[in-house]
C-alpha cells in the first residue's frame, strides 16, 4: 500500500507562514495515528501525541512540540475539503489495485452530530465502496440545498469505474447518472421504487408477460433460518415506455427473497426490481445486488460503531467533513493490514498498544 503521509506534502495548508508553529505533514500524521489508534477527539488526538512524543521525535521534525487540541481544530476546520478529497482520491487510486469486475456501491450517509443548533439539516455524505478491495473509494458532501440525486454524478466524475458494476439503490435510479456510469466505461444495477414516474409499473407488466432469460436460485441454512434468493433477469424492454432514454439498458431484474426462521415458524417475504446495463448472468448479478449492503454493512456501520462517527460533534466550518476523510483513511489502512487476523477493533486496540504495529498499519 502507497503511504498516504507522502499524498500530503505537497497539500496546499489553510495557515499564513507567520502562524505555522506546526508543519502540515506533523499535524496530519499524528491526527491519522491517533484515529488509527482509537482517537475520536481534538482533545484525545493531542493527549495521544503527547503521550508519544518522544516515539513521535522518532519519525516527524516537531519544531514546537505536539500541537493542541485546538491548533488541530483550527486546522481541519480551514483545511480545503474539495483538496483534501483530491489527495484521499489520489492516494485511493494508487491503493485499489483491483478494478476489473469490481463491484462499487453507492449510497448515502449522515453525520447526525453535525447537526448545530441553529441548522436545518445535518452534514450529508455520499460514498463509493469497493466489493474487491474492501475499501472506500471516495466520499462527496451532499450540498446543504441539495440532495445525492445531484452528488451522485459528481462523485462518478472522480471515480475509476472502468469494467466495474456500479450498484445504486433507488434514489440514484436517474437516467443521467445511468447515462455517466456508462460513460465512465462502467454497467450500472439501479434499483426501482415508485419515484420514476411509469417505470415501476412498466417493469411489472414485463415480469407480468415477458419471458425470463436468466434466472438464479440461492439458498442459506444457518444461524436458525432458511434463506432463499431468486434472481430473475428480463431482455424483453418492449413494455418499456422511452427505454432509449435509459443508456445501454440490457435488463429487467427481478429479486424474490424470503426468510423463514425456524424458531417461530414465521415467513418474510420481499420482492425488489432493479435496471441494468450489464450482459452477466442471473447469478452475478445476484451477487451485486446482494454485494451492496456491504457498503452499509462494512463502510457505515463500521464508521458508527468502531469511529462512533455518528456521535460526533465536530462541527466548525470543515471540521466534519475533513474528519470523516480522516476516519475512512484510517479505515482503509486498518482494514489492509492482513498480518493479523482480527477485528477492525482489535487491530486498532494492537496499533495503541504496540508502535511498531502502527507502522506496519501506516505501510511505514
Amino acid at each position: 500500500m502507497p503511504t498516504v503521509i507522502n499524498y500530503f506534502i505537497e497539500l496546499e495548508g489553510p495557515r499564513v507562514d507567520r502562524t505555522k508553529d506546526h508543519l502540515l505533514e506533523d499535524i496530519i500524521f499524528i491526527t491519522i495515528a491517533a484515529v488509527i489508534c482509537g482517537s475520536e477527539t481534538w482533545n484525545e488526538i493531542e493527549d495521544y501525541g503527547k503521550s508519544k512524543e518522544n516515539w513521535l521525535k522518532t519519525l516527524l521534525k516537531l519544531p514546537n512540540g505536539i500541537p493542541s487540541h485546538d491548533t488541530f481544530n483550527r486546522f481541519f476546520s480551514a483545511l480545503d475539503s474539495d483538496k483534501f478529497e483530491a489527495v484521499f482520491l489520489s492516494w485511493v487510486k494508487d491503493l485499489a489495485k483491483i478494478t476489473n469486475g469490481d463491484i462499487v456501491s453507492i449510497d448515502g450517509k449522515t453525520l447526525r452530530g453535525s447537526r448545530d443548533k441553529g441548522s436545518k439539516r445535518a452534514i450529508h455524505m455520499v460514498s463509493a465502496w469497493s466489493k474487491l478491495n474492501q475499501i472506500s473509494l471516495g466520499q462527496l458532501k451532499v450540498d446543504d440545498k441539495s440532495n445525492e440525486i445531484t452528488a451522485i454524478p459528481r462523485l462518478l466524475d472522480v471515480l475509476e469505474l472502468k469494467d466495474c458494476l456500479v450498484t445504486i439503490d433507488a434514489m440514484g435510479c436517474q437516467r443521467e447518472i445511468a447515462e455517466k456510469i456508462v460513460e465512465k466505461g462502467a454497467d450500472y444495477i439501479l434499483a426501482v421504487k415508485g419515484n420514476q414516474g411509469t417505470l415501476l409499473s412498466n417493469i411489472e407488466d414485463t415480469v407480468r408477460f415477458a419471458t425470463p432469460t436468466s434466472e438464479d436460485i440461492d439458498e442459506d441454512f444457518g444461524h436458525g433460518r432458511i434463506e432463499t434468493r431468486k434472481c430473475t433477469l428480463y431482455s424483453d424492454l418492449s413494455n418499456i415506455e422511452k427505454v432509449e432514454h435509459w443508456k445501454k439498458l440490457t435488463s429487467i431484474v427481478k429479486v424474490e427473497s424470503s426468510r423463514y426462521h425456524k424458531s417461530d415458524g414465521k415467513e418474510e417475504k420481499e420482492t425488489r426490481f432493479y435496471i441494468t446495463s450489464s450482459a452477466e448472468t442471473a447469478q452475478i448479478i445476484s451477487n451485486a445486488v446482494r454485494s451492496h449492503w456491504g457498503i452499509e454493512n462494512k463502510l457505515h456501520w463500521q464508521l458508527d460503531v468502531s469511529f462512533n462517527e455518528d456521535k460526533s460533534r465536530k462541527r466548525a466550518g470543515n471540521a466534519a467533513q475533513n474528519f470523516s476523510m480522516i476516519n475512512r483513511i484510517a479505515l482503509n489502512m486498518v482494514k489492509n493490514e492482513s498480518s493479523k487476523k482480527r477485528s477492525v477493533r482489535g487491530k486498532r486496540l494492537d496499533a495503541g498498544w504496540n508502535n511498531e504495529y502502527l507502522l506496519k498499519i501506516l505501510k511505514i
